[in-house]
């Protein structure tokens, strides 16, 4: 546990901190930072859509709402829910400003990820569709750089063995065994089978199952938190301004919080926040390789209305009912769902516990279907489609030991996890923003 905190400690240190800035910083500029100038034309093209129903133009496998559906299953998990409160337990209410820092950049971010895991996919003699880095870093940076991209897909395969059936599962198991008693691995078993029954039917099923259960989700999740923060409208004021204020100053020590430093603050704030959207990882864009497009950046604005419900609608929601719940809530010494949990309880009562439970329920299942895809293309990509079969299995395993360990340990994980997958993919994001400038430009003359 020593080793892998400090070793989470210096993947979120200040190069990883400076790296994302940049990234973001870099993208929003050349493109007039269009997360902002084009809010509403993103919201339009990708939300819009769903009401006008158009049709869909061009080559893939799902529809651009499924694959944005199946990569919001796998970012819209239990750090919207769980990871909010540890950033908030840990690092302080300041921790949501840098979340938030982390959403605006993370919008273009996000956008150009998608953008080029579309402009480099391949499509397989079963007419599957896989992309994503480590096929922009071979395909975009050249052979010499495949080293690069194999690091990356095996980072990767591990990474969504740590994201997805391992943190996902455990905050699942706590969540069930504190609102219904119910044995944590019970829980895991049976979200174990559910996913099983799914992934089996492959890429399209997992699409249309995550375009049914997403919205549902979301909404319930939305409606529940606003009821609160509408109830308790008067303390809003107050907890934005502890937001902004603990973002910039020590936080000091009070109840059962042990006090923050700015650093501290920002890097729990940016690692849960970089954790929850995932702008950076490059794991999202494996999905929305598969969608149905006629160009790079049309599904790459879907990415960005991706990190945009993710962190600032979701985990805003979560945070503002911690901080405007009651007064003592955040210090109170209660980390993780546990936090959220008594949040809730504070107006709903009884029923707060199973509110937040069927959330966390639903996030961690939706995340364990999702994330499938990501985790089957690094497979792909590394060992070919015969190893499937095998890796399925493999996939399946690691939520009957999580169940069992401790929170700390198991947030940990998702972060060395998180940081490494970060690296090569936000370097090659770097090298290749010349290819997305051209794109974007090609895009703005024929589309908009």
């Amino acid at each position: 546990m020593r080793f892998c905190n400090w070793f989470a400690g210096v993947l979120w240190g200040w190069p990883m901190m400076i790296l994302i800035f940049s990234c973001g910083l870099i993208f929003s500029i050349r493109t007039g930072f269009f997360q902002i100038t084009h809010l509403g034309y993103i919201l339009n093209n990708t939300l819009g859509k769903v009401f006008r129903k158009e049709t869909n133009r061009g080559e893939g496998v799902m529809t651009p709402w499924q694959a944005v559906s199946t990569a919001l299953a796998g970012t819209v998990g239990n750090g919207n829910i769980a990871g909010v409160a540890t950033a908030i337990a840990m690092g302080g209410p300041g921790a949501i400003f840098w979340m938030w820092i982390v959403a605006f950049f993370g919008m273009m971010t996000k956008m150009v990820e998608v953008s080029l895991a579309v402009e480099y996919r391949e499509k397989d003699s079963q007419g599957n569709y896989y992309g994503g880095p480590m096929y922009y870093i071979e395909k975009g940076l050249g052979p010499k750089w495949k080293p690069l991209a194999k690091f990356f897909a095996a980072m990767m395969v591990l990474g969504a063995l740590g994201t997805a059936v391992w943190v996902q599962p455990h905050t699942m198991g706590m969540a069930m065994r504190e609102a219904f008693n119910i044995p944590p691995i019970w829980t895991a078993t049976v979200a174990v089978l559910l996913t099983a029954l799914v992934i089996i039917g492959g890429f399209k099923r997992i699409g249309v199952f995550c375009e049914k259960l997403m919205p549902f989700m979301c909404l319930f999740y939305i409606i529940a938190s606003l009821v609160i923060i509408i109830a308790n409208i008067t303390a809003l004021p107050n907890a934005l301004v502890l937001i902004f204020k603990d973002a910039f100053s020590p936080t000091p020590a009070i109840g059962g919080f042990a006090g923050s430093a700015i650093l501290l603050t920002m890097k729990r704030g940016m690692s849960r926040g970089m954790f929850s959207n995932e702008a950076g990882m490059g794991s999202a864009p494996m999905v929305h390789a598969t969608a149905i497009t006629d160009h790079p950046i049309r599904q790459g604005l879907f990415g960005a209305f991706e990190v945009f419900i993710d962190t600032i609608v979701i985990c805003t929601m979560t945070a503002l009912v911690i901080l405007v719940a009651a007064p003592n809530i955040w210090h109170s010494g209660l980390n993780g769902v546990e936090l959220t949990f008594s949040a809730f309880q504070q107006f709903y009562g009884k029923w707060g516990t199973g509110i937040v439970a069927i959330g966390v329920l639903l996030a961690a299942f939706s995340t364990m279907v999702g994330y499938y895809i990501e985790y089957e293309t690094s497979v792909v990509y590394l060992f070919g489609q015969k190893a499937v079969r095998f890796f399925r299995w493999i996939y399946l395993i690691p939520p009957f030991i999580a169940v069992s360990l401790s929170v700390e340990f198991v947030w940990t994980i998702v972060d060395i996890s998180t940081g490494i997958e970060g690296l090569p993919n936000m370097l090659a994001l770097l090298l290749l923003s010349g290819k997305f400038v051209q794109l974007f430009n090609d895009y703005k003359k024929g589309h908009m």
